[in-house]
């Protein structure tokens, strides 16, 4: 399970397991569905989705939006004509159950730049669905040209640490897009973070979303009291 939050409402992301969602769901702003977390997360099924959903509806009476990661495998991001045509029919099936709020993909070339004709395509299909451009993006060389791109191709929002490595090596650079790009598209920032550096990294990166996959102890499920740590602390950021 994944944390995201937006100024001061905090929101979780699901890692495909409804048991695994925290008891207390006061004040989340997004859950991001995925399976696989050891991989680096890839598509879920669909009646994970429709479990997720009937939980949610069980435990809380606000609508928590749920976006779901469309990645057909770990490893790179940069995928065959078989795998694309994988994902354009994963995010119709996802959208036909109506159930979705927003998408989660990303789609590199063998040169390790935004792949513009698979990303258009992917969010043409998806449409009027938001997407959100993931962490390929930190395996990308020229993150101003990129981040130039994702924006030109009608993403919404951006997961990154600013490069190889996590948030606190990339805080600066990420510092640097939100001034940059923040006016255009939503920069969120991810990489290892927890209770013990969330505030200070959201602080210097300047940005309103964060994102944080809520393991402790090398431990491979979320831990529902680190969950409730960030969650206090981003309510008094």
């Amino acid at each position: 399970m994944l944390v995201e939050s937006m100024k001061r409402h905090c929101g979780r992301s699901s890692l495909g397991d409804s048991r695994a969602l925290p008891t207390d769901l006061a004040g989340p702003s997004r859950l991001e569905l995925c399976a696989n977390y050891p991989a680096g997360g890839v598509t879920p099924s669909l009646s994970t989705l429709q479990t997720i959903h009937q939980t949610l509806r069980a435990k809380t009476d606000r609508p928590v939006p749920i976006h779901v990661m469309i990645r057909p495998r770990g490893g790179d991001f940069i995928y065959s004509a078989g795998e694309l045509a994988q994902m354009k029919a994963e995010i119709e099936e996802f959208k036909a159950t109506g159930l979705v709020d927003g998408f989660v993909l990303g789609v590199l070339d063998a040169a390790g730049c935004i792949d513009r004709g698979s990303n258009g395509e992917l969010v043409d299909a998806a449409a009027p669905v938001p997407c959100t451009f993931h962490r390929a993006m930190d395996g990308v060389g020229d993150l101003d040209a990129a981040f130039k791109a994702v924006i030109e191709l009608g993403f919404r929002s951006v997961l990154t640490s600013g490069g190889p490595g996590d948030a606190s090596a990339g805080v600066e650079r990420v510092k640097g897009l939100q001034e940059r790009f923040g006016r255009r598209i939503s920069v969120v920032l991810g990489g290892g973070i927890r209770s013990g550096n969330v505030q200070e990294l959201k602080r210097r990166a300047g940005v309103e979303w964060v994102h944080s996959a809520a393991i402790t102890g090398g431990g491979e499920g979320l831990d529902e009291d680190e969950v409730g740590r960030m969650v206090k602390l981003l309510r008094v950021a």
